[in-house]
């Protein structure tokens, strides 16, 4: 999770401290990249989004580190979509693991499985 979180965010990340919470990394981006990010990882996940023919798309990991970027409604910089797909692109390079990115919970935007990226909805 850490390596991760350190691709994610280079500057730093923190721990959270909440008692009786799942171990959570952090970082607060917004002042140089227009965003907030979360990190934690599970076993026995479950994933799902629809692809960019409108079928459903199922994952179910036994390990996994979901990274969350939240990001703002209004971005007067135009900094943070970008950044965003820079700290992406930073996972997918530094991490061989299968790995998926999905939007808002809901649109599968690209995957890699056993290697191989696929990008969906290029628009």
């Amino acid at each position: 999770m850490e390596r991760v979180a350190g691709l994610v965010a280079p500057e730093g990340f923190e721990e959270s401290t909440l008692p009786g919470s799942p171990r959570l990394l952090g970082a607060d981006l917004q002042g140089t990249s227009g965003y907030t990010v979360s990190i934690h990882g599970g076993s026995d996940g479950y994933f799902d989004a629809e692809d960019d023919d409108g079928v459903q798309w199922e994952w179910e990991p036994d390990r996994y580190v979901k990274v969350v970027f939240h990001m703002p409604k209004d971005d007067p910089s135009g900094t943070s979509v970008p950044d965003m797909a820079t700290a992406v692109a930073r996972v997918l390079a530094g991490r061989p693991e299968d790995a998926a990115l999905v939007l808002n919970g809901n649109w599968l935007l690209l995957t890699r499985v056993t290697g191989t990226l696929r990008r969906h909805r290029p628009t």
